[in-house]
């Protein structure tokens, strides 16, 4: 067992500098991938180049958990090395994030092949400071504990050099740290939701009605129906609370199995298409569009406000506000993970962003792009966390 104790530096600035401010890209540049993988430097492949290669019969967004996954983004990180001109090929990666299924999975499947080891951080702070190595994997309850992160690498001669990727989870890992600011995430797609539902309902929209319905339905406990996918969940509470499917009427079909997927629930609703607004209509043949196309982000809509509600929340607090402001009411840049993406970097290693949201809750559209919107990983936001070195 590994345990850390570090002193917390807050804001990291006083009060006369204020608090430190950083964009994604200072030290990812466009070297980043979210969910339909492509990378956003514009001089590399993406899925839509690599399918074959990865094992995809055809071009299909695979899950993050997924071998073609994996390979996929390995294709991305070689086809990087080679375009920074390195002439080492990469025989190494790791992978720093919050989820040990998704993350963690991703560095299992790479591990078929080559050296990998994960490191899967929270903050908890109603137990004391740990830190567990398992095989190839070391999981914290401290951020801070990327310290003990690299003194394990070191003592078990995993060098972090020019042959090594360094993949970066985004979302509840580099921005939004789990255990400390990741509710901001979720707040924004939550508003991202609401907000959807009143553009689709207009006056009749019940706020209240959405709020308990969407609750209910995030549970793990309706991940069945809902896939653990935003798009779904949005698009069920939008033809509830608009009364396509009146409420009593949808949790008996869910209890009884009577509509036993979301395609099930689209195709009743296509049957009472007569009796929708054309804010619900159009919403309603957006997502079953994307569903019979197989998109895994069949929502669009919902994605594009879940990008403004997100970008609201970043930088948006004075100077003079205090950390516990911060991490309430903004999505902030996790320090120790930056300070150790910036340390990798300086010793040669290729430094790669991932995240599995969606490009189009990430990237502006080319309307908001020419309003001056920069992609969430070109976005300034505030750093927050502990020195670890």
């Amino acid at each position: 067992m590994l345990g850390a104790q570090r002193r917390a530096d807050g804001r990291r600035g006083s009060a006369v500098t204020g608090w430190e401010r950083a964009r994604l890209s200072d030290v990812l540049g466009q070297r980043v991938i979210y969910r339909n993988l492509a990378p956003q430097d514009p001089g590399l492949p993406g899925l839509r180049d690599l399918w074959s290669q990865a094992g995809l019969a055809s071009y299909l967004i695979p899950r993050k958990t997924s071998v073609e996954y994996a390979r996929t983004v390995w294709l991305i990180l070689e086809h990087a090395q080679r375009a920074r001109g390195e002439p080492q090929p990469l025989e190494r990666v790791l992978l720093i994030g919050d989820s040990a299924r998704n993350d963690g999975g991703v560095a299992r499947n790479m591990a078929l092949e080559r050296p990998s080891r994960a490191f899967i951080g929270t903050e908890d702070r109603t137990l004391p400071p740990s830190a567990r190595i398992d095989g190839d994997q070391m999981s914290a309850n401290r951020w801070s504990a990327l310290s003990e992160m690299l003194r394990w690498l070191e003592c078990s001669a995993f060098r972090c050099d020019e042959s090594t990727a360094v993949l970066v989870d985004l979302d509840k890992t580099l921005i939004g740290a789990r255990g400390r600011n990741d509710p901001i995430i979720d707040l924004a797609r939550v508003r991202a939701a609401e907000r959807t539902a009143s553009g689709a309902l207009g006056a009749t929209f019940d706020v209240e009605g959405f709020r308990r319905l969407y609750a209910r339905l995030i549970r793990p406990e309706c991940h069945w129906i809902t896939e653990d996918n935003q798009d779904y969940v949005a698009y069920l509470c939008v033809m509830v609370v608009g009364d396509v499917f009146p409420e009593p009427s949808f949790w008996t079909a869910l209890e009884t199995r009577e509509i036993s997927s979301l395609m099930v629930f689209c195709d009743r609703c296509e049957d009472r298409a007569d009796r929708m607004s054309s804010g619900l209509l159009r919403a309603h043949r957006e997502v079953r569009a994307g569903l019979l196309s197989q998109d895994p982000t069949p929502f669009k809509s919902f994605r594009n406000d879940e990008f403004l509600e997100t970008i609201a929340l970043m930088d948006l607090l004075p100077d003079t506000s205090t950390p516990e402001e911060v991490l309430a009411s903004e999505i902030a840049i996790t320090a120790e993970v930056l300070e150790v993406c910036r340390l990798l970097a300086a010793r040669g290693a290729l430094v790669f962003g991932l995240s599995d949201k969606p490009d189009e809750a990430s990237l502006p559209t080319a309307k908001l792009a020419e309003r001056g919107y920069r992609p969430i990983h070109d976005t300034v936001m505030k750093v927050h966390g502990e020195r670890i070195y």
